[in-house]
């Protein structure tokens, strides 16, 4: 159990898919990622949990993995000896389990203990068919085939029907004992059990009430964001299956708020992580000045460069645990307002 009932802030990130070469998934944000673990949550007193698929053991051993990235390894053996580094097995990286000299402790969950509500942060894979029933099939599959003609992993994160199962089913396991779940695996980021796709349409909805009220250059930002979210929109459909996209992990109930992802490592415009503290939740997302995404770079979200370096960090979600746990007990299968007018 990792206790933050005294302050401590925690940084949750997944799926680094660490390799070797030029395929190497994390080549494109290996250094970018190392700087800024590094730079602002080493030297600040972060603690990290590796939440699953650190190092991509099916299509590469672990001492190349290591000779390919000391430089990162050294930072996670800094956090090590601090004591604050939490490292949780996904599909990827379960091999680990049979290497005798691996330096850090391996976990299937970590609870998280923040005074509030509890917190599991587990990969996702467990709840996923496909890898609990055919795990050392796939395993084999990526090795000996995807690897050699250099294909990237094909992963949940390429099917929105595999996705949507894994993730229906960490929102269902923490709706069952009123907890906070956060997950990777899917590499899909999620807040408070909402996709960029729900949260578009949520957003959108409240900008139009915001619009009536707003008055010349607070007016004129609006329509501008509802326009470019709207094409954000269009976007999302081309690339995911409409009938995915009409589905919803909350049915035709409210959101409960209980499900988030720290996304992954390995996005081409940048690193999406949580962060979170006895008092708050945030999903946040790294990347460099002039690369990031257009959402972010259009001037809607606060921008914090690292001083010395040309890495931004923006908080695209935020919100107090006490909203958290509270949205949770009047929304959820329990709730004690349902039960009183049953």
């Amino acid at each position: 159990m990792l206790d933050i009932t005294n302050g401590r802030k925690v940084l949750v990130i997944s799926d680094l898919h660490m390799g070797v070469g030029r395929r190497d998934d994390l080549a494109g944000n290996g250094a970018f990622l190392t700087d800024v673990l590094e730079a602002y949550y080493l030297q600040n007193d972060w603690a990290l949990v590796l939440n699953g698929d650190i190092e991509e053991l099916l299509r590469y051993s672990l001492p190349a993995i290591r000779e390919q990235w000391p430089r990162l390894f050294r930072v996670f053996d800094r956090f090590a000896e601090d004591g604050r580094l939490y490292k949780t097995l996904g599909n990827h990286d379960a091999g680990l389990v049979f290497e005798k000299e691996y330096p850090y402790p391996l976990y299937h969950a970590v609870r998280i203990e923040t005074g509030i509500i509890p917190v599991y942060v587990y990969h996702g894979h467990q709840s996923s068919r496909m890898y609990t029933s055919f795990n050392t099939l796939i395993n084999a599959s990526i090795r000996f085939i995807l690897k050699p003609v250099g294909i990237r992993n094909i992963s949940t994160a390429r099917s929105p029907h595999r996705r949507f199962y894994v993730e229906k089913q960490a929102y269902d396991f923490s709706l069952a004992n009123n907890c906070i779940s956060i997950i990777g695996h899917t590499h899909r980021a999620l807040f408070e059990s909402l996709g960029r796709f729900d949260f578009i349409k949520f957003e959108i909805e409240r900008l139009c009430r915001d619009y009536p009220a707003a008055e010349g250059e607070e007016r004129e930002r609006i329509a501008h964001e509802v326009r470019m979210l709207r094409r954000d929109l269009t976007k999302l459909k081309r690339s995911e299956r409409r009938d995915v996209l009409r589905q919803s992990l909350y049915g035709d109930e409210l959101p409960v708020p209980c499900l988030f992802n720290s996304g992954s490592a390995i996005g081409k415009k940048g690193v999406n992580a949580i962060e979170l503290n006895n008092e708050s939740i945030s999903l946040v997302y790294w990347f460099m000045v002039g690369k990031g995404k257009n959402f972010v770079s259009r001037g809607g979200y606060k921008v914090y460069v690292l001083p010395g370096t040309n890495y931004c960090r923006s908080v695209l979600n935020y919100d107090q645990l006490t909203h958290v746990k509270a949205r949770i007990e009047l929304l959820g299968p329990s709730s004690s307002v349902e039960q009183m007018y049953e």
